[in-house]
């Protein structure tokens, strides 16, 4: 299942018997994505520190990413 969390981070849910995993990701183009981190969810709603956490790397990731995109 696929839930939109926020205008660029997305959250999918992996479900193993009781153990419930989650994973948070962005878009970056066409078919890429780039799945930020994962951790187990004990409650309804998202943690807000999760959703700030895969901001900061998508944040971090696109300043890598255009850095070495202008050196070519």
């Amino acid at each position: 299942m696929i839930k939109k969390l926020d205008t660029e981070i997305y959250e999918i849910r992996s479900k193993v018997s009781s153990n419930i995993q989650r994973a948070l990701y962005f878009h970056v183009k066409n078919n890429q994505y780039i799945i930020t981190h994962g951790f187990t969810k004990k409650t309804q709603k998202t943690p807000i520190k999760e959703i700030i956490r895969a901001k900061q790397i998508k944040s971090e990731f696109e300043e890598e990413y255009y850095a070495n995109k202008n050196l070519r």
